[in-house]
């Protein structure tokens, strides 16, 4: 029975979905906001595309740092923003700037694209309550 009972726990386990516990989960400071500096929503650009990251009432810091009230930048690209109880995919669609990067340059295809950015903890969480800028809609000509 006991040996049953370590089998069904370790199942559990291993098929239970990787969720952040409300511990991972950084208090989002008052007033805390993350935005796209550029493009602007509605430009046309060419390929490759620029893209500046704006942050207020918070600091930047690399993936690992714990430090309060900063995280990191995650792009979300054509894609809806992820599920906040889990850690950030990394992924074509959602882009990881752990070394504290503030802008970066990408290659889309001609056509509609959306731009997001969700900010992410120490260890690529969403803050409590989430920080994510509006979506964006850019064409690539």
């Amino acid at each position: 029975m006991k040996k049953l009972l370590s089998s069904v726990a370790i199942a559990t386990a291993i098929l239970m979905p990787l969720s952040a516990s409300a511990q991972d989960r950084s208090p989002t400071p008052e007033g805390a906001e993350v935005y796209i500096v550029s493009p602007a929503s509605g430009d046309t650009v060419t390929s490759p595309v620029t893209v500046v990251f704006g942050l207020a009432g918070m600091g930047v810091a690399p993936a690992g740092a714990d430090i309060e009230n900063t995280g990191h930048h995650h792009l979300i690209i054509n894609a809806p923003l992820p599920d906040p109880s889990l850690p950030i995919p990394s992924d074509d669609n959602h882009k990881h700037f752990g070394k504290g990067q503030t802008q970066t340059t990408i290659d889309l295809p001609p056509g509609k694209h959306t731009l997001q950015l969700l900010l992410g903890n120490f260890i690529h969480v969403p803050h409590a309550d989430p920080i994510n800028s509006d979506v964006i809609e850019i064409t690539v000509k």
